[in-house]
């Protein structure tokens, strides 16, 4: 059988597929429609110092080919996850990132103070680009300044495996991967979801009430493995790539580009058991085509793999 193992930083998964942060709730929402074994690993909501109650609703709309979704992050706050969530987390057996946001460096630290180094969190996502707020991630996560800020004072606050998120919403998302990587990331996961709007014309109206959403899905896959593909060539730290994934083929296709694993999420709301039937197609292409480690295929499109 191929060996399935793989991972970044301190975290080492059984193989490459984890779920994605906004997608999966805190896990528990899927209890006993995934069989957690079959998984390298969860990615919980993005939580901030504070709860959230997000956007006011219509928050999400299908697209042809995707979803926009304006939810607005709404979480139970770092203390809600400790109490209400933790136990849980604690219990299944796969990795755990938690994915962190705030509106300012320090709420950034301070939630990776409280979550960072606690038992059951195997690692901290930093959620510098996400299209649907209007203040927050998307003002750090555009420009080398603010992601050097956030990624030194959060590598400052843990000593857990840190992964900074990237927005794609930039055009030079190599250059900020440096940045990432320079300042004591330990990874980076690309891409979130793309700046979109949907129209009522009868009404004349954006559909969202927010105006503005984040597109997701299989119409943006193209868009993320070209932005894996490139910001592969720009760092040395592994990558986490996600964008449209809906089968195991998506997912060799991201391992290629030069993702060491992937997320899945809007496939979570079509079928809650999209993660693992996904992990399972990989590990029958890997080992239909005699691959022994799946190492072996990540960056196999680059002339250094």
């Amino acid at each position: 059988m191929t060996d399935m193992t793989t991972g970044f930083g301190k975290v080492q998964l059984r193989n490459p597929i984890m779920t994605a942060s906004g997608c999966f709730g805190y896990a528990k929402e899927f209890h006993g429609q995934v069989d957690w074994s079959t998984i390298g690993g969860v990615v919980t909501k993005g939580i901030s110092p504070a709860p959230r109650e997000g956007n006011p609703p219509p928050r999400i709309y299908e697209t042809p080919q995707g979803m926009l979704n304006a939810i607005g992050l709404q979480n139970v706050g770092a203390d809600g996850f400790l109490t209400e969530k933790l136990d849980y987390l604690r219990e299944i057996d796969c990795k755990v990132m938690v994915n962190i946001y705030g509106k300012t460096v320090e709420e950034y630290v301070e939630v990776t103070e409280k979550l960072g180094d606690v038992d059951g969190v195997d690692a901290v996502e930093a959620n510098l680009s996400c299209p649907n707020v209007a203040a927050g991630g998307i003002e750090f996560g555009t420009t080398i300044e603010g992601i050097e800020h956030i990624t030194i004072a959060m590598r400052a606050a843990t000593k857990s495996t840190l992964v900074v998120k990237l927005s794609p919403n930039v055009s030079n998302l190599g250059e900020l991967a440096k940045a990432a990587e320079a300042s004591g990331a330990d990874a980076v996961s690309l891409i979130n979801t793309l700046r979109g709007m949907a129209v009522d014309i009868q009404r004349r109206k954006p559909i969202l009430q927010n105006r503005f959403g984040g597109l997701s899905g299989p119409a943006i896959k193209p868009v993320a493995l070209a932005q894996v593909f490139q910001t592969y060539e720009a760092v040395t730290i592994p990558i986490v790539g996600m964008g449209g994934i809906m089968t195991g083929s998506d997912v060799i296709e991201f391992l290629m580009a030069g993702a060491c694993c992937v997320q899945v999420g809007t496939a979570n709301f079509i079928d809650p058991q999209a993660s693992q039937k996904i992990a399972t197609q990989v590990q029958e292409w890997c080992e239909h085509q005699g691959v022994e480690k799946v190492d072996e295929i990540i960056g196999a499109l680059h002339s250094r793999s």
